[in-house]
Formats: C-alpha cells, sequence, structure tokens
C-alpha cells in the first residue's frame, strides 16, 4: 500500500473516531428526540466509515491511527466548558457543527495533499466528507 493511500486511510479512520467520539460525549446533554435521533444516524454512518477504513488498512498490511490523546483532551474539555456555558440543542448543533466543519477541511486537505492515493481511500475520503455535509445540514434546524 503507498503511503498516499495509508495517510488517506489513518486521516479518514482518526476523523471517524473523533466525530462518535463527540457525538458520544454530547449525548447526555440531549433533550431533543429528534436531535437525538440525528445524532445516532450520524453515528451509526461514522462508525461504518471508520469500520471501512480499518478494513483497508489491514488488508494493506497497516494499523489504524493512534488517537491524539492531547487532542482528544483538548477537544473534550473545550465541549465540557461550551456545554457548561449553554446544554440545550442549539449549543450542541453549533458544537458538531464545528466537528463536521473541521472534519471536511481536514480530509479535503488531505486528499489534495495526496493525489496519488487509491481510489478506494478517496471513495472513502469522498463519502466521509458527505456524511460531514449531511450532518451539518441535518443540525441548522436546531439552531
Amino acid at each position: 500500500m503507498d503511503e498516499q493511500t495509508i495517510t488517506l486511510l489513518k486521516e479518514c479512520n482518526s476523523g471517524c473516531k473523533m466525530a462518535v467520539g463527540s457525538i458520544c460525549q454530547l449525548k447526555e446533554f440531549v433533550r431533543n428526540a429528534a436531535l437525538g435521533e440525528v445524532m445516532e444516524a450520524s453515528k451509526k454512518q461514522h462508525k461504518e466509515l471508520e469500520e471501512e477504513s480499518a478494513k483497508l488498512l489491514r488488508e494493506g498490511g497497516e494499523t489504524e491511527k493512534q488517537k491524539d490523546k492531547l487532542a482528544a483532551a483538548f477537544s473534550w474539555i473545550t465541549t465540557e466548558v461550551k456545554m457548561m456555558v449553554q446544554d440545550d440543542s442549539t449549543q450542541i448543533a453549533k458544537v458538531l457543527m464545528n466537528g463536521c466543519n473541521m472534519g471536511i477541511q481536514s480530509v479535503s486537505e488531505c486528499m489534495n495533499k495526496c493525489p496519488e492515493a487509491s481510489h478506494a481511500s478517496v471513495s472513502l475520503a469522498k463519502k466521509l466528507v458527505k456524511c460531514e455535509e449531511k450532518l451539518m445540514e441535518d443540525l441548522k434546524k436546531f439552531l
């Protein structure tokens, strides 16, 4: 497996893990059933994409990217502080939309930096970007 494919797959895998972690962290604050459903559906999609990226990495003899513990801790603390200030559906939607935006940017940047990545990895990255865009669209009604 070439380096660009590995890089792109690891970026997708890491992004999916961050998304699932954020959704799980925010679930405890959800009081709106419709928002909870949107989040649960997105978590399921992200888990599927995470599993797909992990499978492709394994098939290429690679392992998943390890979580950046400092970044994960910072993200967790930032989210907790935001939710202490305001813990309603609007704030949850904003936090998730910011995460989607960061995910879209990082995966898109990685795709542009890895033009020789395999078709399968680019296809997966595009699915992840579409997943993030859909979640952002679905969250707009909670603002």
